[in-house]
């Protein structure tokens, strides 16, 4: 109220200019009670004739204000308040439904059950096995050789070698599997883009490794038939059930299929024995035989029929998801799951993907790939990326690989070229010490790998300097990507498992995707399907 107004009591007369500025403050609408006189629920009688009426007329006649504009009723203004509760509550409604379903009782069970059963599976009997992941020791006189994709090799071009890549600082991941009965356990070295899971077999052996573990002799009833329906699928020979596969280092193993108890690990612990058909390889050629000295075979994690992951989820026994988490210190391990309870059920980025009518690899498109805000590939040229846990280091097709070196180049003045260090195709020198890649890392940029929008939200891996760059034992600064004409490969990009470490790596061959997301990779732990927000909240209630 304005201090200099005059004041006036309740119920005094007002003159006419008073009435008129009262009009004006008047509330837009009138309330009209009705009480019971205890034998019905008429209107009580009022003291002036029509007041009833006068009343009801006010309420449903539109107001007018002094300008003469109608006022909007009460019930259609649009409120911010309103729609961000009425957000809120579809929000706690479908967290409601959520976690009823997936963390309810046994209606909720049942409810899902039956919203599941459209795909022919009861998803409750599937489950997830979990498999160490160890780094390969590093033999005296340069690194364990890699195996790449398999697959039909592309022949390399020009004069290049691939043996040159003999010394270089390679490490791959292996794990621990037990096979037979009783179970013998073999160490296994992983491999995403491959199919064929096989173990060097003593039948006898025609040219084999020394290996980790005396090689596997198999019974004759297990030996596959060639009348197998899984044979028939994966190979086109009548007599006998055989494999031969070929990698891209020129390398291969041969030999014939076999069927075997394998023991995995389920999530809680329990061990569990699955017959698993696998290659008993009696013939190992080329740089599989240095490679093989500290394990004893290959897991194939493909997507094809005889692939691990595959053959467990025709079963049922898992859903035909996998995945890796490799931690960034190169002399740490990490982990490897079958089925999909070790995903986090959010923060995940996925990307479809797609595989060769030749090759049968996985391949996701990638639009841009950038190192800081520079391009380096053709701005609108798409590009294959080919997520390859079995390669070492990481693959550029030759533009994009000439045009990062240039970009490393100019970084810093405080680099130089140092062609005399033969670590790498590429070094640089500093003009001071360097222990370690902490020392240089804010020298440089990440590299982002662009990968087509899904709704307006970007989807991009980041890798960052420490993840590309190596430090030699001359103490210079190298670069862990190749050019990818020295296998073959120009048209695509190779991540190798330098490069996907310190991230969970996801492969979901139901959905023909790939997902990431950051991870130490200390641990697995099996993931709560309500997001970490809302389990607070319901933490004490629901779970």
């Amino acid at each position: 109220m304005d201090a200099a107004a005059p004041s006036r009591s309740w119920g005094q007369p007002a003159g006419d200019g008073d009435w008129q500025q009262d009009r004006s403050r008047r509330p837009f609408g009138a309330v009209l009670i009705t009480v019971p006189d205890g034998t019905g629920w008429p209107l009580p009688a009022s003291k002036g004739d029509g007041l009833e009426a006068a009343l009801l007329d006010h309420a449903g006649a539109p107001l007018e204000l002094e300008d003469g504009e109608r006022a909007r009723p009460r019930g259609h203004a649009f409120s911010p308040w309103r729609a961000a509760l009425a957000v809120l509550a579809l929000a706690a409604l479908a967290a409601a439904g959520y976690v009823w379903l997936y963390a309810g009782g046994d209606a909720g069970v049942a409810w899902r059950r039956l919203l599941e059963a459209r795909e022919g599976e009861d998803r409750d009997v599937r489950r997830s096995f979990l498999l160490p992941l160890y780094p390969k020791p590093r033999r005296s006189g340069g690194g364990a050789p890699e195996n790449l994709t398999a697959g039909n090799v592309p022949p390399t071009t020009g004069a290049v070698n691939i043996l040159n890549f003999l010394s270089l600082p390679c490490r791959l991941y292996y794990t621990t599997v037990s096979i037979g009965n009783p179970p013998r356990d073999y160490f296994l070295d992983v491999d995403t883009g491959s199919d064929i899971t096989w173990i060097q077999c003593d039948t006898p052996c025609r040219s084999c490794a020394k290996g980790a573990h005396p090689s596997y002799r198999p019974a004759q009833a297990n030996i596959v038939p060639a009348s197998d329906p899984l044979c028939e699928r994966v190979q086109s020979d009548p007599d006998q059930c055989n494999y031969d596969i070929n990698y891209a280092d020129r390398s291969s193993s041969t030999g014939v299929y076999v069927r075997d108890n394998m023991q995995l690990i389920s999530e809680d612990g329990e061990k569990e024995n699955v017959d698993i058909v696998f290659g008993c390889g009696y013939d190992q050629q080329g740089i599989l035989l240095d490679s093989l000295q500290n394990t004893d075979g290959m897991v194939g994690l493909g997507s094809r029929a005889i692939s691990l992951p595959t053959q467990l989820a025709s079963r049922g026994i898992i859903s035909n998801v996998f995945g890796h988490c490799m931690t960034t210190d190169p002399s740490g391990g990490g982990y490897l799951f079958l089925g999909d309870d070790y995903i986090p059920r959010w923060g995940m980025t996925w990307v479809p993907v797609r595989n060769g009518p030749v090759d049968n690899i996985r391949k996701a498109q990638l639009q841009q790939v950038n190192h800081g805000d520079q391009h380096l590939n053709v701005q609108g040229k798409l590009t294959q990326v080919i997520f390859d846990s079995g390669s070492t280091h990481t693959y550029f097709p030759h533009e994009a690989y000439i045009n990062l070196i240039t970009a490393l180049k100019g970084a810093s003045p405080r680099f130089v070229q140092d062609d005399s260090d033969k670590t790498m195709p590429f070094c640089l020198k500093a003009d001071f010490s360097v222990r370690s890649v902490d020392d240089v890392k804010h020298f440089f940029k990440p590299l982002s790998l662009q990968f087509e929008k899904q709704f307006f939200f970007s989807r991009t891996l980041n890798i960052r300097p420490e993840d590309y760059l190596i430090i030699s034992d001359k103490g210079n600064v190298c670069l862990g990507v190749f050019d990818g004409t020295a296998i073959g490969y120009d048209s695509v990009i190779i991540l190798g498992d330098v490069l996907l470490r310190g991230k969970l790596i996801a492969y979901d061959n139901d959905q023909n995707q790939i997902g990431w997301i950051d991870s130490d990779c200390t641990g697995p732990s099996k993931q709560s399907r309500i997001p970490f927000f809302l389990r607070r909240v319901l933490h004490k209630h629901l779970l």
